[in-house]
């Protein structure tokens, strides 16, 4: 795996390039044989805010994870426990999909390259698939009420009609604690 560290408002030193090749080569075991990708890693500085991004594309698997924290060494820490939680989810997944298809070793003795092939073209449709739809009405209210329904609910986000203006909007929590709104432009 290669690694592209750079820095946004501060200076790659040796010590935290070292730093951050050894945590993400920690990656690493969770895969037969080592990734022949690149492992982009952007750290930034901005105030007393500490971020970390890191992105590694693979075949069929996009990682990618963001983490702040006034100390860089523990969002470096914070960030790569975000990765290996989805690299566990993706692998949980993938081996749920081999047991319900009559396990991996079934799969492997009944099938040629073409049956595998479509074995994982099946697996990348399913990424998109739609498991549950929910239909409501949507009750006309104005934004504060339609928070406190977020809130009441236990909600990241909260779909309503405004009532002034009778358009569909969709209230929703911020990382940061605060609210968003988003709907559509105005003429």
């Amino acid at each position: 795996m290669q690694y592209n560290i750079r820095g946004e408002n501060i200076e790659v030193t040796p010590a935290l390039r070292e730093y951050v090749e050894k945590k993400v080569a920690k990656l690493q075991r969770y895969f037969n044989e080592t990734p022949n990708t690149d492992a982009h890693v952007n750290l930034k500085v901005y105030n007393n805010d500490q971020s970390v991004e890191v992105t590694i594309p693979m075949t069929g698997l996009l990682l990618r994870a963001e983490e702040s924290h006034t100390d860089m060494y523990a969002a470096i820490d914070l960030v790569i426990e975000k990765l290996e939680r989805q690299i566990r989810k993706h692998k949980t997944k993938v081996n749920r999909r081999a047991k319900q298809n009559g396990g991996i070793h079934e799969i492997i003795a009944n099938s040629a390259d073409a049956t595998a092939t479509a074995v994982i073209e099946e697996e990348e449709d399913e990424a998109f698939q739609i498991v549950r739809e929910k239909r409501f009405d949507l009750k006309p209210m104005d934004t504060e009420e339609a928070i406190l329904q977020m809130d009441l609910l236990g909600h990241s986000f909260f779909v309503y009609n405004h009532a002034e203006t009778g358009t569909t909007n969709v209230v929703y929590k911020r990382k940061d604690g605060r609210y968003g709104l988003i709907g559509p432009e105005r003429e």
